[in-house]
C-alpha cells in the first residue's frame, strides 16, 4: 500500500505535465502571450503536487502510525506470553494452594497494571470465599473477573480492579486475566491430585501393614495364647515336661513376634534418601536385617545400577519387595545365607532376593500356596510399577525372587 502511494505521487505530476504541455500548445498559446504560457505549466504542476503530497502523506502517516500501534501491541502481547511463561515455571515449583494463589494475583496486578488483585475459591458449601489479596482491596472502580475453571465446574475466580474510574479493560486485558486464571487452575488441579494421591498411597500403606499384621503378628499372638493354655493345663495335670517343651515352643514363638517386630520398625523407619540412592538403602538395610535377624545378608549391585536414578515411588517399592523377600527368608527358608543382587540392562532394573535355604518343589506347590509369604503383596508392588515378579527354586537348592521393573529413557541414558 504504501509503496502505491509513493508511485502514485511521482506519476501524477508526470501525467499533469504531459496535460497542461497539451492544452499549452493547443489552447493557452492562443490565450496567453509569451512567458506567461510557458510559467503557466510548473505552476499547475506545484500545486496539484503539493495537493496530491498532502493526501499522500496524511495517508502514509496514519499507516505508519498503525503499523506502530500493531507492533507495540505485538510487543505487549510478547511480554505478556513471556510473563505466563516465567508464571507457569515458577508455580510448578509451589505446593501450596496459597502460595500459587499469591503468585498468579500478584502477577495479574502487575501485568495488568491494576490498584489490587483478588483470588477467591469456592468453599464446600457453595460461598464463595477470598483466598488471597494482592494490593489495595478498596480498588473497585474498574474491575474485571475471570473464572477459575476445573472442567465445567468453577472452584474460584482471579479479579484485579482499579481505583481510578477511568481505566477501562478491553478484551486483551481480559484475554490475559483468563489465562492467568486457566494456569492457576492447573496448578491447584495439579496439588489437589498430588494430595489425593499421597493419600491414597498412605491409605495403600495402612492397608499393607493391617494386613501384615493380620496374616503374621495376629496369628502368632493367637499361637502364643493357644500355647499358653495349653502348658497351664499340663502344669494343673501335673505333666511337667510336656509342659517345658510347650513353654519352649512359646519362647521360640516369642522370639518370632520381637524378630517381626524389629523387622516392621526397621523397615518403616528406613526411607530412601535421595544421596544414598536404591543401592545404598538396601546396603544399610541388610546390615540392620542381618543384625536382627541373626542372618548373613549381602547386597551386589553392578556399576549401572548404582547410577540409575528411579523416580521415588519405584524405588519405595522396589525397597519394600526386597523387604518382602528378605522376611519370606528369615520365616520360611531355614536358610543361612541371603544375597541380594541388582543389575540395570535393556532400560530394566533386575533384581534378585535369592537364599541358600530348602527350597521348594515348583511342580508340587507354587509360591501362592505358600503360608503367609506375602507373595500377593509382592505382586501387587511389582504391578504398581509397571514390573513383574517370579520365582525359581528345587528342593535343597534355595529359592530366588526375581524382580524386573522398567526404567524409562531418562534413567536408562544416565545408566548408559
Amino acid at each position: 500500500m504504501l509503496s502505491k502511494i509513493r508511485w502514485s505521487v511521482v506519476a501524477l505530476p508526470v501525467v499533469l505535465v504531459g496535460l497542461l504541455e497539451f492544452a499549452s500548445d493547443s489552447i493557452l498559446d492562443q490565450i496567453l502571450p509569451t512567458p506567461f504560457d510557458v510559467l503557466v505549466i510548473p505552476a499547475g504542476v506545484l500545486i496539484v503536487s503539493l495537493a496530491f503530497g498532502r493526501i499522500a502523506f496524511r495517508r502514509i502517516d496514519r499507516l505508519s502510525d498503525t503499523l506502530r500501534e500493531r507492533n507495540a501491541t505485538l510487543e505487549r502481547r510478547n511480554a505478556s506470553l513471556q510473563t505466563l511463561r516465567r508464571l507457569g515455571m515458577k508455580i510448578t515449583t509451589l505446593v501450596g494452594s496459597d502460595e500459587i494463589l499469591h503468585a498468579v494475583a500478584a502477577d495479574a496486578r502487575l501485568l495488568l497494571e491494576a490498584d489490587a488483585a483478588v483470588a477467591t475459591l469456592v468453599a464446600p458449601d457453595g460461598s464463595e470465599q477470598i483466598a488471597t489479596v494482592d494490593g489495595d482491596p478498596s480498588a473497585r472502580s474498574a474491575r474485571l473477573v475471570a473464572p477459575l475453571q476445573r472442567g465445567s465446574a468453577t472452584i474460584g475466580t482471579l479479579a484485579v480492579g482499579s481505583r481510578s474510574d477511568g481505566r477501562r479493560y478491553g478484551p486483551e486485558d481480559l484475554e490475559m486475566l483468563s489465562s492467568l486464571a486457566s494456569q492457576a487452575a492447573v496448578a491447584l488441579e495439579n496439588v489437589r491430585l498430588q494430595r489425593e494421591l499421597r493419600e491414597l498411597a498412605i491409605k495403600g500403606e495402612r492397608e499393607r501393614i493391617a494386613h501384615e499384621m493380620h496374616d503374621g503378628l495376629a496369628q502368632v499372638l493367637g499361637y502364643v495364647n493357644t500355647k499358653a493354655q495349653a502348658i497351664e493345663e499340663l502344669l494343673a495335670a501335673g505333666k511337667t515336661p510336656r509342659a517345658r517343651q510347650q513353654l519352649a515352643e512359646l519362647s521360640a514363638a516369642a522370639r518370632s513376634v520381637y524378630v517381626d517386630v524389629r523387622e516392621a520398625i526397621l523397615g518403616l523407619s528406613s526411607p530412601i534418601a535421595p544421596e544414598r540412592g536404591l543401592v545404598g538403602a538396601l546396603e544399610e538395610y541388610a546390615v540392620r536385617f542381618s543384625e536382627a535377624s541373626k542372618l548373613v545378608t549381602q547386597v551386589e549391585a553392578s556399576p549401572l545400577a548404582r547410577v540409575v536414578q528411579l523416580p521415588p515411588e519405584i524405588q519405595a517399592q522396589v525397597f519394600r519387595i526386597v523387604q518382602e523377600g528378605l522376611t519370606n527368608i528369615r520365616k520360611h527358608a531355614s536358610a543361612g545365607r541371603a544375597r541380594v543382587e541388582v543389575d540395570a540392562h535393556d532400560r530394566e532394573l533386575v533384581l534378585l532376593v535369592a537364599d541358600d535355604g530348602m527350597g521348594f518343589d515348583p511342580h508340587a506347590s507354587g509360591p501362592e500356596d505358600w503360608p503367609r509369604y506375602g507373595v500377593r503383596t509382592i505382586r501387587e508392588r511389582a504391578a504398581s510399577v509397571g514390573g513383574s515378579v517370579s520365582w525359581s527354586s528345587e528342593p535343597g537348592t534355595g529359592t530366588v525372587l526375581r524382580l524386573r521393573v522398567p526404567i524409562d529413557r531418562a534413567a536408562a541414558g544416565v545408566a548408559g
